[in-house]
């Protein structure tokens, strides 16, 4: 299998419900659940990437274009954007869907690194194989 197979084989596809106990005071998604959920997603990514052991190192760069009401359907998304040797950087967008219509628009897109580790929670090379 090639790496681009692979990396197309890694992609994530999650859908979640926006229920009220995942709302702040203005009904709309907390930013940091949002950002857990990203980076779930992301951990998902890199190991059916991988089939290793991986931590996330950081998280960059994420924008919140839109706010995600209370009551309305997130599909997140991870890709494989970049492989280094011990590490790769996945990429993950939410897109926020009415629950009765068809309208549809990603919301938030961010980035997260993560190192393969060996038993000692030491870097390893990621696996390409």
């Amino acid at each position: 299998m090639t790496i681009e197979e692979k990396i197309k084989n890694s992609e994530t596809r999650i859908f979640k419900a926006v229920f009220p106990n995942t709302t702040n005071h203005y009904d709309t998604l907390f930013g940091g659940t949002a950002m857990q959920m990203m980076d779930e997603v992301a951990f998902i990514t890199a190991t059916r990437f991988s089939r290793q052991k991986v931590v996330t190192v950081s998280s960059e760069r994420i924008d919140f274009k839109k706010p995600i009401p209370g009551g309305t359907i997130v599909e997140l998304i991870g890709k494989v954007l970049h492989l280094g040797n011990k590490s790769m950087k996945v990429g993950v967008e939410i897109y926020v869907e009415q629950m009765y219509s068809d309208k549809r628009e990603k919301a938030i897109s961010g980035e997260f690194t993560f190192v393969a580790v060996d038993e000692n929670k030491q870097p390893i090379a990621i696996n390409r194989d």
